[in-house]
Parts: structure tokens; C-alpha cells; sequence
């Protein structure tokens, strides 16, 4: 069925480069479909190393220009942009939800989720400051200022098509900086959609570029680039491993926001209730297709049975089906491979005596949709402890001690998120302190905020979006000396 939106020419199938929406230079293109239906959502322009050199050369020569706004001007078209985007977001909701597979309620969430980001941007673009350093003579005076980086490549997943790609524009553009985006093949429409409302609002041609295709061209062509002096990355660690290697060659700063494998433990003093409504709404948000959402249950043995009776009827409650429908709440994953992985996962774990309690049938409304499933009696050399979950599966590993649990939740190579349910202040402190992730959710599973830090440590990345530390990601510090002073 065709996608019917209110204001058609959201529906954007070609790139956008310099201002303007033109299809691929060898006139390709490439299927997007609805991973819940598997229709033709559209075709879209199949774009590669030409089309990104011709973004680059836009977003360079449109710089000098923005770079020299005025920041409360450019926080103006920013605010315009978050203005418009929320205006339509009936419609970009029903895109995404389209494109993405995650419900409606969802995707508005996620439209949202990402103005927040440009508001918060807009109103930051006028707090950069610079300083005056003490002087060591009467002959001079030191300053510090901050200036834009200069062009940024975004590279973007498909799990939060809309979020991620503002997450990275609007600080990028606060800071004085244009920017040429990669977002997705699988879910291209939605940064295509909010480029169109940038567009609109006067944001000037060259600003923001987006384009999508021959995803190892494009971004050879941005890690390459020595116009290119800044990537901003969301996506697999392993990927974001290569792109920095591609990046070295010239000294461009990155920031990568990688992998999880997030533990969400459990203590006996826990409010279990509680825990449960925390760990349903963090771990199937998506279809349990984020980077933050729970991967390992770590639930102490004492209420474990307890626990895992409560999440298991909790699971079962929660209603699978396409995300246009009203009442669903959890949709389709993105493709069969991904429903394929997660399959592999569970019978590992099944053949190394876990319990899978189901709660319905996998493929009922198709095949890409799965039923949320709990894992009971995981053990460390299951597949479900060391890799990172994107599916609606939740494995429930059992602890005795709280140095246990710390050594459990600590035991892997990522550390982007945690979380733990306990009413012992003293432990809560203990614990927030101890768990090597950089975010922490205490008696809370819901981390992400505009006015928060986002970020994680060891192999899950560096650097930070979001918070007052995000715009710095986009600024260089330049020293100022003021010489040949008679004071």
C-alpha cells in the first residue's frame, strides 16, 4: 500500500547535496521496504564516491559563511527547524514507523526525543565562551576562544533513524560547523524527511548534505577527506574500529558511540515490581534493538525465581504486531538476518540447558516479527553473556554476593550502560561507583535525555552527544597572545 502522509513531499527519494534534492549520478537506485509487510516503501538514489565528493565540496564552500553567523542567528534556523519538525510529526512518525518497523507511539517518542537535541543545541550555540589566562608580564595578555572544527561526516544507524542523525546535526551546526551525513540504507527516509524541513526553514544550502547508497564508497570518501576534519559515529564497534583506522591517516578527530552489553542487576532489597516495570520498558523498547537496552539480567538468587516468574508475565502482556496498529507495542526487527541472529542466540543458549519461557508465536504476523522471550537459568558460557542482544530476548543470570554481581556486570569489553535495582543506600553508592560503564541507571532504566552526557567506555566508544559537554565535540580551542603591551 502506498504510504499516505499529509504532506507528500516529505517522501524524499534523493540525496541531498548543496541544497537540493538530485538522484544519483548513474541514475541507480536502491529498495527501502516496510520490515513488517516487506513492501516497496520507495526507491532511493544508490549514491557513491562522486556524490560525496560533490557533498563535501557543498558543506566546505558553504562554511566560511555559517561558520561566521552570528550564534544567536544560527540558534534562530535551529529553533525554526525543531519548530517545523515537531509541527509534522505526525507525519515523520508515520515515515519512520514505516521505514523502521517500531510503533507509532514510539516513533512520535523518537521525533521528540530528537527536537529536544535541536532545541537544546540552539540555546548552547550562545554559551560558547573563550578565556583570559594569567598573564606571566606586564607585555602581554593570554586568551583562549573556541572555534567550529570545521566539516563533520555523520555516519548513523537504522534503529533510531531520526534521533541519531539530530543528535549529531544540531551541535555540529551550534558549534559553526556544516556537516554531510550518512545515514542508514535501511531507513534513509527519515534523514531525507527532516533534510527537507531544514531546507524550509532557511537553513542554507550546503549546511546540511545527506545521501545514502554505496555505504564502503561514501565512507571511504569521508574518512579520506582532508576537507572532512571531524567523523561522529553510531553503530558497531567493530565498524567504528575501521572507520577510526580509515581516520588516522588524517589526524580527524572522532567520536564513537559503539556497542553495548548493558547488565541490569537485581538486588534481594530491590522493589521487584518495580524492577520489572524498569526492565520492560529499557528491554523491549524497539524490539530490544538499541545500544542502551538490557542485554544480561543479573538477578540475586534469593528472589530470582521470584523475579523471573514476574518478568515472564509481564512479557506475555506485551503485544507484538505492525507499529501502525494502536495497540502495539512491539514491532517487527529490521530484517530476517536480524531474526536469524537471534535465533542462533536462543538455541545456544537452549542447548546449554537454559529454560525459554515463550510467550506467543514467533512468526504469526510475519516473518520478521518474535515474540519477547525470557532466558532462565543463563550461565557465562552462553552466546546471550558476551554478545550484544538486538532482539526481544532477556537472559536471567543468578548471583549470591554483590562482589559477584559487579564481577558479572564488569566481565565484558563494552561499557556504554548500566543498571541496578536496590534500596540499600550504601550499596547504591558502592555499586554506581564500581560498575565500568558511563551511565548508570539507579532504580531507573530510562538514561536518555538531551541534558545527559551520552557516552560510553572501554570498547563501547569516546566522546560525548548530548549535555553541555556535547557541543565541545565540535569546537577546537585556539590560544590567543596579545604581545607588545605597555600596561
Amino acid at each position: 500500500m502506498p504510504l499516505s502522509l499529509s504532506d507528500p513531499s516529505l517522501l524524499q527519494p534523493n540525496a541531498f547535496i548543496g541544497g537540493k534534492f538530485s538522484p544519483a549520478l548513474s541514475g541507480e537506485t536502491f529498495p527501502v521496504t516496510n520490515p513488517a509487510t516487506q513492501e516497496l516503501v520507495s526507491d532511493v538514489a544508490n549514491c557513491g564516491a562522486d556524490e560525496t565528493k560533490a557533498a563535501i565540496k557543498a558543506a566546505h564552500e558553504a562554511l566560511g559563511q555559517w561558520r561566521r553567523k552570528p550564534a544567536k542567528d544560527r540558534s534562530a534556523l535551529l529553533l525554526a527547524w525543531r519548530d517545523i519538525i515537531v509541527e509534522n510529526i505526525d507525519d515523520l512518525a508515520l515515515l519512520l514507523c514505516t521505514e523502521q518497523g517500531k510503533s507509532l507511539a514510539e516513533a512520535k517518542g523518537e521525533i521528540l526525543y530528537g527536537a529536544s537535541y535541536i532545541q537544546w543545541f540552539a540555546e548552547e550555540a550562545k554559551r560558547v565562551y573563550g578565556e583570559v589566562l594569567p598573564s606571566l608580564g606586564d607585555d602581554a595578555r593570554l586568551f583562549t576562544i573556541k572555534q567550529p572544527v570545521g566539516v563533520v561526516g555523520c555516519i548513523t544507524p537504522w534503529n533510531f533513524p531520526n534521533a541519531m542523525l539530530a543528535r549529531k546535526i544540531a551541535p555540529a551546526l551550534a558549534a559553526g560547523c556544516t556537516v554531510v551525513c550518512k545515514p542508514a540504507n535501511e531507513t534513509p527516509l527519515s534523514a531525507l524527511a527532516i533534510a527537507e524541513l531544514a531546507r524550509r526553514v532557511g537553513i542554507p544550502a550546503g549546511v546540511i548534505n545527506v545521501l545514502c547508497g554505496k555505504t564502503a564508497e561514501i565512507g571511504h570518501e569521508i574518512t579520506s577527506s582532508e576537507i572532512v576534519r571531524k567523523l561522529t559515529f553510531t553503530g558497531s564497534t567493530a565498524v567504528g574500529k575501521l572507520l577510526t583506522q580509515q581516520c588516522v591517516p588524517t589526524l580527524k578527530r572522532t567520536s564513537m558511540e559503539l556497542g553495548g552489553n548493558a547488565p541490569f542487576i537485581v538486588f534481594e532489597s530491590a522493589d521487584l515490581d518495580a524492577a520489572v516495570k524498569g526492565l520492560i520498558a529499557n528491554k523491549f523498547r524497539n524490539a530490544g534493538q538499541t545500544c542502551v537496552c538490557t542485554n544480561r539480567v543479573i538477578v540475586q538468587r534469593s528472589v530470582a525465581d521470584a523475579f523471573a516468574s514476574k518478568l515472564s508475565d509481564a512479557t506475555k502482556a506485551l503485544k507484538v504486531g505492525d507499529g501502525t496498529h494502536p495497540d502495539t507495542v512491539i514491532g517487527p526487527l529490521i530484517n530476517k538476518r536480524a531474526v536469524e541472529d537471534i535465533q542462533g542466540l536462543i538455541e545456544d543458549a537452549r542447548a546449554k540447558g537454559a529454560r525459554i519461557i515463550e510467550s506467543g508465536d514467533d512468526h504469526s504476523f510475519g516473518e520478521n516479527f518474535m515474540t519477547p522471550k525470557v532466558i532462565c537459568d543463563a550461565t557465562r558460557d552462553m552466546r546471550v553473556f558476551s554478545e550484544e542482544i538486538f532482539g526481544p530476548i532477556a537472559p536471567i543470570f543468578s548471583f549470591d554476593t554483590e562482589e559477584e554481581a559487579i564481577e558479572l556486570a564488569n566481565d565484558t569489553p563494552f561499557g556504554l550502560a548500566a543498571y541496578f535495582f536496590s534500596q540499600d543506600m550504601s550499596q547504591i553508592w558502592r555499586v554506581g561507583e564500581a560498575l565500568e560503564a558511563g551511565m548508570v541507571g539507579v532504580n531507573d532504566a530510562i538514561l536518555s535525555s538531551e541534558t545527559i552526557p551520552f557516552g560510553g567506555v572501554k570498547e563501547s566508544g569516546q566522546g560525548r552527544e548530548g549535555s553541555r559537554y556535547g557541543l565541545d565535540e565540535y569546537l577546537e580551542i585556539k590560544h590567543l597572545k596579545m604581545g607588545g603591551l605597555s600596561l
